[in-house]
């Protein structure tokens, strides 16, 4: 059988916040079946993780830069691969069969097509929306947890500081603290993101960084006796702050910079006399770093959903088409929670 396939792609290298015309939805006839023995798998794409990362594979890049592993470059033209929940249609791995539903990296598209080696699991949904399998059960979650579990080493009774903490894994991030016994306050857009974090999701205080002129005053005020942890997921200015109002031994997990993914101009420049003299640790990270943590996740995780004394918040749009806007709203504050693009019905 042959069908159609649509997928999104960029038409040109994008150097600056993303906009819609440099996307596009192109097109291919695709056969679905693999041969047996070939490891081939072709999948039906369910749901589609949006992240801002993959800004930083739609960049021009010089002959003498390299991308990690992580965030190889993407040319124009070129399918997106990105996390996400699918259906097996054919196979040829005898490992899935037709009609599995697998989770793993699929592509901003309504098919994928694997060949050789790929990152590909089973899934079982226990219980659970499969959209939860791309968020909070997928790297957002695992980031949030071994991020702040493995990066931070949190003592409790600590205070911690969490930015961009009404998104994918600020969200998680300031739960998990909570939980383990930690001080949370959170930044974030808008008085309604900050409602969230107070009202649901249980931070002990929040603040809209757009209305403080002056950052290294403002958590100063939420935190009088020094910021113990901070998870960064914006950089720029709001890591100067952070790094001025740390205490002694502090610790920086530096999971993403989004205010300077779009903006050079933005780099962080945090005063390096305060580094050395509190002896102040910046470590960066991935989650693939620590995928060994995926069943402590599930542990600390499964049960607090079900008995909603933890939430998961998921921003999800519908339709391939909706795949350019969903990503451009993540540099404009858009999104609340966990950004999702959903293809077909489960």
């Amino acid at each position: 059988m042959e069908v159609i396939n649509r997928y999104v792609t960029i038409k040109t290298q994008i150097n600056g916040k993303p906009k819609e015309s440099d996307f596009e939805i192109k097109s291919s006839p695709l056969v679905l079946s693999a041969e047996p023995g070939s490891n081939d798998v072709v999948l039906k794409n369910l749901y589609v993780s949006i992240d801002p990362y993959q800004i930083n594979r739609m960049k021009t890049y010089s002959s003498t830069q390299k991308t990690s592993g992580y965030a190889t470059a993407i040319t124009p033209g070129q399918v997106i691969d990105a996390y996400g929940v699918a259906k097996v249609v054919a196979s040829g791995n005898p490992e899935f069969e037709k009609d599995d539903l697998v989770v793993g990296m699929i592509t901003w598209g309504e098919y994928s097509v694997l060949k050789g080696q790929y990152i590909l699991r089973k899934l079982d949904p226990m219980g659970f929306s499969l959209s939860y399998h791309v968020g909070i059960f997928g790297f957002s979650g695992l980031t949030a947890y071994a991020g702040f579990f493995e990066v931070c080493k949190p003592k409790k009774g600590e205070k911690v500081f969490v930015s961009a903490a009404s998104g994918s894994v600020g969200h998680l991030v300031g739960q998990y603290a909570k939980h383990f016994g930690c001080y949370v306050v959170g930044s974030a857009g808008s008085k309604e993101k900050v409602a969230l974090l107070k009202d649901k999701l249980g931070f002990d205080d929040a603040f809209n960084y757009k209305d403080e002129p002056d950052l290294k005053s403002a958590l100063k005020k939420y935190f009088p006796d020094g910021i113990d942890i901070y998870f960064d997921n914006v950089g720029a200015e709001m890591l100067e702050a952070a790094v001025a109002n740390m205490n002694t031994f502090g610790r920086i997990a530096a999971c993403g910079v989004i205010s300077e993914y779009t903006d050079a101009s933005k780099r962080a420049a945090p005063d390096m006399l305060e580094i050395v003299y509190k002896k102040i640790t910046i470590r960066g990270f991935l989650a693939e770093d620590f995928m060994n943590l995926y069943p402590d996740l599930l542990s600390a995780t499964v049960d607090h959903l079900r008995t909603g004394t933890l939430h998961t918040v998921e921003d999800i749009s519908t339709g391939l088409e909706s795949i350019p806007q969903a990503f451009i709203g993540l540099f404009h504050g858009s999104n609340v929670g966990k950004k999702i693009v959903k293809l077909v019905d489960e």
